[in-house]
């Protein structure tokens, strides 16, 4: 498989966990991005081949991308950067991943289908934390109530941190309030619309708050449930702070104010350490309801979400690599079973 991954943005904190994983694999991938320098310095690290390339320049990303199997696109925020990419590798054949949790690429990337499937290519959001674990668990539920009508997600992080691009990222996405699925429809609600008490599995039901996951569309498009909303374990004071905040997170889209949020994110470590990723995990919750009031509840445990990400990003573009891929937008159950998953190491599933 040589010459034939492209890991793009790959300096950032999980491209670099991408990069040292292929490493330490033996998996051959290209470096690149459009910092030479940064890019020269770590692929000397380690003894990578790097191609530098601006996703806002078509001509360089094509070059980049030209006799490239699969991209795994890491350089985000994801909302500004996956059309260039995506187009590109529609021109050159290419398949295209990445690690985003943006509702609104999903939903653009899924528009391109019929495109995707012209070129013959596969186009797969979401090959790390965002979505992998909670794509797979919806479908399950699926698998365990066709008949469902309703679906419910949620998500704890036990230990860990946030990266420089994830923290970005959250922080653009907060102007914009939350997202469902109502009736088959994405409808916007208020940021922190609706909590309930989730017991992720310890029997100590945890304070949830629904947030704009990418969820809202991949589960749609694995399940075809009408009705689906997606919550993450806050705890009760930050959940009402944000609600207080409501009339103002608008504020978060002027230039001047993401422009001194991105200072201080800067200023922080780039994302978790070694040790506090092998010491974290996540457990994951989900609920299918159908109409008659069928309800089943089916839980996950995976390792902690970067070094998941990482992991599964690669084990994916492998597949592809190897002729595993299906043309047109797929999701990661949608492209290799609910039970993908579950081939990490460390995974488990538990069914109510």
């Amino acid at each position: 498989m040589s010459g034939k991954i492209l890991v793009y943005g790959s300096y950032g904190y999980t491209g670099n966990l991408i990069a040292r994983f292929a490493k330490e694999d033996g998996v051959e991938v290209v470096l690149s991005g459009r910092n030479a320098e940064r890019l020269r310095e770590q692929a000397e690290r380690y003894g990578l081949d790097s191609v530098p390339a601006d996703v806002s320049d078509p001509e360089s990303i094509r070059n980049a991308l030209r006799d490239k199997d699969v991209v795994i696109h890491c350089a985000g925020p994801f909302s500004h950067t996956y059309e260039a990419m995506a187009r590109a590798c529609l021109d050159t054949g290419t398949h295209y991943t990445d690690i985003t949790g943006e509702a609104e690429v999903f939903e653009g990337l899924w528009a391109m289908d019929e495109e995707a499937k012209r070129a013959g290519i596969m186009l797969l959001p979401g090959t790390g934390f965002d979505v992998v674990p909670t794509d797979c668990l919806a479908a399950h539920l699926k698998s365990r109530c066709p008949e469902a009508t309703h679906l419910e997600l949620a998500f704890y992080g036990r230990g860990g941190g946030v990266s420089h691009g994830t923290a970005k990222t959250m922080a653009e996405s907060m102007a914009q309030g939350g997202i469902v699925r109502r009736d088959g429809k994405v409808v916007e609600v208020p940021a922190a619309w609706k909590t309930r008490m989730i017991d992720f599995g310890d029997g100590s039901p945890a304070h949830s708050m629904t947030i704009p996951w990418g969820d809202v569309v991949t589960a749609y498009r694995s399940t075809g449930i009408p009705n689906i909303m997606v919550y993450t374990a806050v705890p009760k004071r930050p959940t009402q702070i944000l609600r207080l905040a409501r009339p103002f997170l608008r504020l978060l889209e002027l230039r001047s104010v993401q422009n001194m949020i991105n200072k201080r994110i800067d200023a922080a470590p780039a994302g978790p350490d070694d040790q506090t990723r092998a010491t974290a995990h996540n457990d994951l919750w989900g609920e299918a309801k159908a109409a008659d009031g069928r309800t089943v509840v089916s839980r996950l445990r995976t390792p902690e979400g970067y070094t998941l990400t990482a992991r599964m990003s690669l084990s994916i573009a492998q597949k592809i690599c190897s002729g595993q891929h299906t043309a047109g937008f797929q999701t990661p159950s949608t492209a290799y079973g609910k039970d993908l998953i579950l081939e990490l190491p460390g995974t488990e599933r538990v069914d109510e």
